[in-house]
């Protein structure tokens, strides 16, 4: 793996690795089997921003023999756990000592397991903290010619751990806590300063693909359109967000799992911009950006006929109209919409907010005598069609749909 260009501070990250509490945790049980088998030790650090703060530690009666062969390999005994408290005397307090932390673990699928099951058993609720697995990390950060296996025994002493495990659940903790840090500090370089990217390093991400993310580091964190261009400057996608560096950034993690969206990732070589004010506006430039040139890669370029747009009525008194084709030289439209249904719940959320008249008889500029409608007694309508608003007045309608179509008012 290649490190990006460039890393992000601290500051941009939503969850810092140095804000992070761990809880390193290794079990001893009677055997392989969370269903059968019993937990017989557990052991537990807390460690935050490199610093133990915590430990739990404790035998447990597993309330039947324990195997010779398991007592051989951690050498508890049966005479051991003889006097030691049962699981569901231990389990709230480890679930308090955890609390609000992230569970690390080595081969985590074993342990959290058996926590789970346990749990369970004596009807408490698994709090379902966040896991790292140093077994996935280590296989994601080390080549199998440096680490031929990944054995907490084999590695251990491979990243220079200070305690040597022997398998007994605090020793063994603890020697998982200086795998987890010398894991961090192979994964640091390569711009990985959150626990979000750390949970993605161990997930099927490509190297090429997370190599991409510094793509993302001019964009703004602000509401727009993005563009990812190819090697010819060709659009290859177009997309709307809230927040552009944010949504961006996502498409170089596991959070992005589209298949051809993964393609296009790879072909990217730039990616451009367009702010806007809010995100109904994005969504209209984003929609014509589509319309202009029909990325490869959005769904939607498939079908540019079947778009409906929402214009103004060529009248003295305008209405908005749902049409296939803007023919309006100035410009003046909302869309497309990639369907007739979207359009008309996006005209009937405009009609919400504007004065526009909804009526379809056409009304002179001057000598109204029409009968106003419910709507104007509701007070959605100047009902221009009883004169009782002049065209200047019914003008600043209309000026407040144009101002939503260009950005300069959110209405």
């Amino acid at each position: 793996m290649q490190a990006p260009s460039v890393q992000y501070t601290f500051d941009e990250l939503a969850d810092p690795l140095r804000e992070v509490t761990f809880v390193v945790v290794d079990l001893e049980t009677t055997g392989g089997s969370n269903k059968t088998e019993a937990i017989t030790e557990i052991g537990a650090v807390k460690v935050r921003g490199g610093e133990e703060i915590g430990e739990f530690a404790t035998l447990i009666d597993p309330g039947r023999a324990i195997p010779a062969y398991i007592t051989v390999l951690t050498g508890i005994t049966d005479a051991m756990v003889m006097r030691a408290p049962r699981i569901e005397a231990v389990l709230p307090g480890f679930l308090e000592f955890i609390h609000g932390c992230v569970l690390v673990a080595h081969n985590a699928g074993f342990d959290v397991g058996f926590l789970k099951a346990a749990c369970a058993r004596h009807g408490l609720v698994w709090p379902a903290p966040p896991v790292v697995d140093t077994v996935r990390l280590a296989r994601r950060v080390l080549s199998r010619d440096e680490a031929p296996s990944v054995r907490l025994g084999a590695i251990a002493p491979l990243l220079g751990a200070r305690v040597a495990p022997d398998h007994r659940a605090l020793t063994d903790a603890k020697a998982t806590v200086d795998v987890l840090h010398a894991l961090l500090e192979r994964v640091g370089p390569l711009g990985v300063q959150s626990l979000t990217e750390l949970q993605q390093v161990v997930r099927d991400v490509s190297p090429e693909r997370r190599r991409k993310r510094h793509l993302a580091e001019h964009l703004p964190a602000v509401p727009g359109v993005y563009l990812f261009l190819g090697p010819a400057e060709e659009v290859l996608y177009v997309g709307t967000a809230t927040d552009l560096r944010s949504r961006v950034r996502s498409y170089f993690s596991a959070a992005e799992t589209r298949r051809r969206i993964r393609h296009m990732v790879t072909l990217a070589e730039r990616v451009d911009h367009v702010r806007c004010a809010h995100p109904l506006e994005a969504n209209i430039r984003e929609q014509r950006l589509i319309a202009a040139h029909t990325p490869k890669y959005n769904r939607r370029s498939k079908y540019p006929d079947k778009a409906t747009w929402i214009t103004l009525t060529d009248e003295a008194f305008p209405r908005l109209s749902l049409v296939t084709a803007p023919r309006r030289a100035d410009g003046v439209f909302l869309g497309p919409f990639r369907s007739r249904v979207t359009a008309a719940l996006a005209l009937d959320a405009l009609h919400g907010v504007l004065r526009l008249r909804r009526c379809s008889p056409r009304i002179r500029r001057t000598g109204a005598n029409g009968t106003p409608c419910a709507l104007a007694d509701l007070g959605r309508c100047g009902a221009p069609c009883s004169g009782a608003e002049s065209a200047g007045d019914y003008a600043a309608h209309v000026r407040t749909f144009t101002d939503l179509v260009d950005g300069s008012t959110a209405v």
